[in-house]
């Protein structure tokens, strides 16, 4: 009676995003082996940028840390106006219309591609890539699996990303109410996301950081200060200098920032999330200082998750870039200088280094989310 298993039953287990992927795939090539690589793209809608999260293939990943933006890509534009997927039986076919993402497929080899848009409550969020080394083997029966298989990858994403965003939609809401807004604005966690990304980018092949580590810290940087809705409003919203008491309390927002999340896992039932120990450990260690000096607990250099280090360079570098009530914002070159004072002493100096490496996309980003008077 029990002798037969489920053929998907790893889905139901708690696994990362990549490892579900690498099984599903496992179970399409055993039908269809010429299918040699699923990927799967996420579209960040304020940024019109298509970027590479997760891929199964059985050689080198052709795309990682590849990031596009959707309106220089009229092929998969199309895809989207025309609301269905797009199907090329030979990938020399459509020549340098695919730009570089198809060079570079057609450089390792594969000759064949199916695409498909993910779409959610009729919102597109990204792609699904099916690609074989074989010429002319997308038939309607093989399109007919990918299909199935197409619709449960993005289901599965789907159902990852929406726990995310359901608990980050939770922290802005708690934010707000303790008017954590008042001294950070909607767009500095914009800049802030966005310049840890790029970090995170930069530093991925030194590191061999994935790019599903990359997302998560994208997604789950703004979460960093969670833990000042316990800190009383007479000290978070001081406008001068804390005294020695005052800082002591304030420090403590990075302990009360894990308890917090730890709480709001458990009481969404989100424990299970994949990577979740980034974002705590991005709670919880982004005041540690690589020669031992920070909160809370002075962890040394490779005592500190690189997630935690990644945040502390952008998070400084924001705020020293942006006007408080306290102090003018400063000028890039100046604070650039400050964040090089700051290597190897305070922050790790190749997160430094990745950022002031930079200098064009930094200020992409603060055309892209600057301030005004409403923050």
């Amino acid at each position: 009676m029990f002798n037969y298993q489920d053929t998907l039953h790893k889905l139901n287990d708690l696994l990362p995003l990549s490892e579900k992927l690498n099984f599903v795939h496992g179970v399409l090539r055993d039908r269809f082996d010429y299918i040699d690589r699923i990927a799967v793209t996420l579209y960040d809608e304020k940024t019109d940028t298509l970027k590479t999260f997760i891929q199964s293939s059985d050689g080198e990943n052709p795309m990682q840390q590849y990031e596009a933006k959707l309106s220089e890509v009229p092929l998969l534009q199309e895809i989207i106006n025309q609301g269905r997927p797009r199907v090329v039986n030979n990938l020399l076919s459509i020549g340098g219309t695919g730009k570089l993402h198809t060079q570079r497929l057609v450089e390792k080899g594969y000759a064949s591609s199916y695409t498909m848009p993910m779409s959610i409550n009729g919102s597109f969020f990204g792609f699904i890539f099916f690609n074989s080394f074989m010429e002319e083997v997308l038939d309607e029966e093989v399109l007919h699996y990918l299909d199935l298989i197409g619709h449960l990858i993005s289901l599965t994403v789907i159902n990852d990303l929406t726990n995310i965003r359901t608990l980050l939609a939770a922290v802005k809401t708690a934010r707000d109410m303790t008017h954590q807004r008042d001294l950070e604005t909607g767009t500095h966690l914009d800049r802030m996301a966005h310049y840890s990304r790029l970090i995170a980018t930069e530093i991925a092949k030194e590191r061999g950081l994935s790019d599903e580590f990359i997302e998560n810290v994208y997604l789950f940087s703004p979460l960093h200060d969670i833990g000042k809705i316990g800190i009383p409003d007479k000290i978070l919203l001081k406008p001068g200098k804390l005294d020695e008491e005052e800082f002591e309390v304030m420090k403590s927002h990075a302990v009360k920032g894990r308890e917090i999340i730890d709480t709001m896992l458990q009481e969404f039932g989100l424990d299970g999330l994949d990577h979740i120990d980034i974002l705590r450990n991005i709670a919880a260690y982004h005041h540690e200082a690589v020669n031992g000096s920070g909160y809370p607990e002075g962890l040394k250099d490779q005592e500190i998750p690189l997630e935690s280090k990644i945040i502390a360079v952008a998070d400084i570098f924001d705020a020293l870039t942006s006007s408080r009530p306290y102090k003018e914002a400063w000028d890039n070159e100046v604070a650039f200088n400050t964040l090089r004072e700051l290597a190897g002493k305070q922050l790790d100096a190749s997160c430094v280094e990745a950022l002031l490496s930079n200098h064009e996309k930094i200020s992409e980003i603060q055309d892209k989310f600057g301030e005004d008077r409403f923050g």
